[in-house]
């Protein structure tokens, strides 16, 4: 199994290469306009500034730029790390709840991802924009202004079984979420339904990826420890932020293991952040916890959207996701303490795998 690392901020190449020393495979570079640094410039930092980390969009988000700009960005940092560029592009979240808007839908992302990969494989391809379609494709490739050999892998980030089905139709991989995205054996069920819908067999390269909470225990250290909210904290209000949107949209009925606290949760956001919400909830995206909110995180909560343990514990679960088919992870630790959870993670973990 391959590890990864996240970077968000240009300041911070340093964590990427860090990374490649102590042995992480990738470096997924986040893409959310309004609360951290533009994707491709830092990309392009992160691929000046290493030797053999992955450099890949993760996860970029189809509404923020036309097709054929991202596939630019992707085939420019390819210029300058060949080989070792990839993509990972989803509906998109945060960055668009950051906007007031909605995610795209499925059927925008299947076209997004078609002219993408298109355009990225060196093919000519319809695109339409502004109720006119037209034939695209790069030119005046010997000029070297971008690089499409070997071409960047282009993978689907989807939670839900339409969109892993996506994936197996015309993507070169999947990305989901544990546990939110389903166990290894419903992602994959759901991706080669996909791929048979279209008459597709799975290449043998094609691969599987997961943004994973990973949580890890001291010995005998109980989950509501002031050490284990600092750091798993952030990561498990990001995915809280998500449920108050999707029950808000949806009418579905909260999840159960957040329900004793959610209504005390919902009266909080109204009474503090009613104005602006869509801003001050998904702010601290995955790097700090809003010091507010940490009276709302409970051990049933961490449960749910990590995976815990004392690192025998998630050396045996990570085990088990590799024989599920799972091929690399990556984890967002909170920023203030991202050095000192990948160096941990590191040695305790991915050097007895």
């Amino acid at each position: 199994m391959e590890f990864g690392v996240s970077v968000g901020h240009i300041s911070a190449v340093d964590y990427a290469q860090h990374g490649e020393r102590l042995g992480f495979a990738r470096c997924w570079v986040t893409d959310s306009p309004l609360i951290r640094s533009n994707l491709f410039a830092t990309m392009a930092a992160v691929a000046l500034q290493t030797r053999t980390i992955q450099v890949g969009a993760g996860v970029a988000v189809c509404g923020m730029r036309l097709a054929p700009e991202a596939a630019n960005g992707v085939a420019t940092v390819n210029a300058l790390a060949p080989g070792r560029t990839f993509a990972i592009f989803g509906t998109g979240n945060t960055a668009m709840r950051m906007l007031g808007l909605r995610p795209s839908n499925l059927k925008g992302l299947r076209e997004y991802v078609r002219v993408l990969r298109a355009l990225l494989h060196g093919e000519e391809v319809d695109f339409a924009h502004g109720g006119e379609a037209h034939r695209v494709r790069f030119a005046a490739l010997d000029q070297g202004h971008v690089r499409l050999d070997p071409p960047p892998p282009v993978l689907v980030a989807a939670n839900g079984p339409m969109g892993q089905a996506l994936a197996g139709e015309l993507a070169d991989g999947v990305c989901t979420s544990l546990p939110r995205g389903g166990t290894m054996a419903e992602v994959m069920a759901n991706v080669r339904r996909g791929a048979a819908k279209v008459g597709r067999n799975l290449p043998a390269d094609f691969h599987t990826a997961a943004l994973v909470n990973v949580l890890m225990l001291d010995a005998g250290e109980p989950l509501t420890s002031p050490r284990v909210i600092a750091e798993i904290g952030p990561a498990v209000m990001t995915n809280f932020h998500y449920l108050v949107d999707w029950v808000r949209e949806t009418g579905s009925e909260p999840p159960a293991y957040v329900r004793p606290v959610w209504n005390d949760y919902i009266a909080f956001r109204r009474s503090r952040d009613a104005a602006d919400a869509h801003v001050k909830m998904h702010a601290t995206h995955y790097a700090t916890l809003d010091p507010d909110e940490m009276r709302f995180i409970t051990p049933e909560i961490v449960r749910a959207l990590a995976i815990v343990g004392e690192p025998p514990e998630l050396v045996e679960r990570l085990r088990e996701l590799e024989a599920q088919g799972l091929k690399q992870i990556t984890f967002h630790p909170p920023f203030a303490r991202r050095y000192e959870v990948m160096e941990k993670f590191a040695r305790v973990v991915m050097a007895k795998l």
